[in-house]
């Protein structure tokens, strides 16, 4: 299995960030806008579109407001597995990590899902508050 571990920073307090992760049908708009062009809520899930043209249908399994967690998974497709989960950090009152991990199979997927991931994060570091690190992962 192809694991995927994306760790960034955004210079913006957990609430603000949180309440954007979380709203789980507005991503194209507040998380990732211009990664994500369109979101379809359907029952138990979304079906986004990126800015490439491929489409997913993302199914959330739960969110975690304590943890500040959210974990989804893409049904269908060519992966016979995938698991994903976003997680943040307090780091002070105006500073926030970003933990993302996606475990994917068949592993010959790993190096396309890491692609776009890396995408993903430019992205969402813009569209959150920005920051001088570089993302790790």
């Amino acid at each position: 299995m192809a694991t995927i571990y994306k760790e960034f920073t955004v210079d913006a307090g957990i609430d603000s960030v949180w309440d954007a992760l979380r709203d789980f049908n507005a991503v194209h708009r507040r998380l990732a806008p211009g990664f994500v062009v369109d979101c379809k809520p359907s029952e138990g899930g979304r079906t986004v579109t990126f800015a490439n043209g491929a489409t997913a249908q993302e199914l959330l399994v739960g969110i975690h407001e304590g943890m500040h967690r959210l974990s989804y998974t893409i049904a269908g497709g060519k992966a016979s597995h995938h698991m994903a989960s976003a997680q943040l950090l307090a780091e002070g009152d105006k500073r926030t990590r970003f933990v993302w991990i996606t475990d994917v199979l068949p592993d010959s997927l790993g190096d396309y899902i890491d692609a776009m991931m890396t995408q993903g994060v430019v992205v969402m570091q813009r569209a959150l508050g920005g920051s001088s690190e570089k993302p790790a992962g």
